[in-house]
């Protein structure tokens, strides 16, 4: 491999979604062969730019890459995606052919750090008498709750062991009265106790935390594990928060128990919601636009993470977070 890669930027078709400062922090190890991004595989540009390309640099809205792609890159050897997952933009195929990485681990910090936040509010019940302070008429809405307020003496639920679950067990770390509990089949008891939680089946995690929250991957086998069984377990005055994907979520069985809920959804089935939805209106429920994850000056450090994968990859070294055929059917 060259020293100076040649670099190829993929995403939005017309968005510029690597700044003026990151295009010079990927000049420092490649040649960014044009600065405006390719958003389609038929733009005019598109097979001069990849006959040319060792290093694609996906990003959000990188058109799909598949071994008919790859036919007309010959020279490609790094798929360097800035962003979290690769799902649904890299086929199979591809992962046999070059190397794959992703930021998701660089993604997964703004997440973590979201959910700590909204943990820590929700278990001062901050959202809910900001709103009442507005209109006093609330305060007779809500179901009385069966968990006191505060930041001690809590059960945490961890819903998947995730990047992002596993960057949230370690920002709880410096609570120590704040008590993960873990639900994740993939993960081990020796893992588990490595991590610092008890991990525990999801009925008994829902009927147990005082939060539970929400980071599974969007599998087939995750579609609603948050569902009617699920959510009745949960007391009055449990906080119920989704980073994750909206269908691992039953928004109907949710909606017949949100009056006595806590629920802060970041993400939801369908994205966003209808205006006519109940969920918009119910007084419990803080909706944010999928506001979690990287954002603002958050998308530096996805730059940061892409450029380091491409000195990697030049140097010979190993990637930081390489996505492989037996890690894609899992990840978010």
């Amino acid at each position: 491999m060259t020293t100076r890669p040649n670099l190829v930027i993929a995403n939005f078709e017309g968005v510029r979604l690597f700044d003026d400062t990151d295009l010079a922090l990927l000049g420092s190890v490649g040649d960014v062969l044009d600065p405006e991004p390719l958003g389609r595989w038929d733009d005019p540009r598109a097979d001069d730019l990849l006959s040319r390309a060792d290093v694609i640099v996906g990003h959000w809205g990188c058109p799909p890459i598949d071994a008919a792609l790859l036919d007309r890159a010959p020279r490609l050897g790094l798929i360097a995606y800035a962003g979290g997952t690769v799902r649904e933009t890299i086929a199979p195929e591809v992962l046999g052919r070059v190397r794959v990485t992703s930021c998701a681990d660089a993604n997964a910090e703004p997440v973590a750090e979201y959910t700590l936040a909204m943990i820590l509010l929700a278990n001062k019940d901050v959202l809910w008498q900001r709103d009442v302070e507005r209109d006093r008429s609330l305060a007779a809405v809500r179901s009385a709750s069966e968990i006191p307020v505060g930041n001690w003496d809590k059960t945490i639920g961890i819903v998947g062991a995730s990047m992002v679950g596993r960057r949230v067990i370690e920002l709880l770390r410096p609570f120590p009265e704040l008590s993960p509990l873990l639900y994740d089949p993939f993960v081990s008891d020796d893992e588990a106790q490595a991590l610092g939680v008890e991990k525990v089946d999801l009925l008994d995690l829902c009927a147990r935390a005082d939060v539970v929250s929400i980071h599974a991957p969007d599998l087939p086998s995750t579609h609603h594990m948050i569902g009617e069984r699920q959510i009745a377990a949960m007391r009055t005055g449990t906080t119920l928060i989704n980073t994750a994907r909206g269908r691992l979520l039953d928004h109907e069985a949710l909606t017949r128990h949100a009056n006595r809920l806590v629920c802060v959804l970041d993400v939801t089935d369908p994205e966003p919601l209808p205006d006519d939805h109940p969920l918009r209106s119910a007084p419990t429920v803080t909706l944010t636009p999928h506001l979690a994850g990287s954002q603002g000056t958050e998308l530096r450090r996805l730059a940061e993470y892409a450029t380091d994968e491409i000195r990697r990859f030049v140097a010979g070294e190993p990637g930081r977070n390489v996505v492989t055929a037996a890690r894609i059917d899992r990840i978010a």
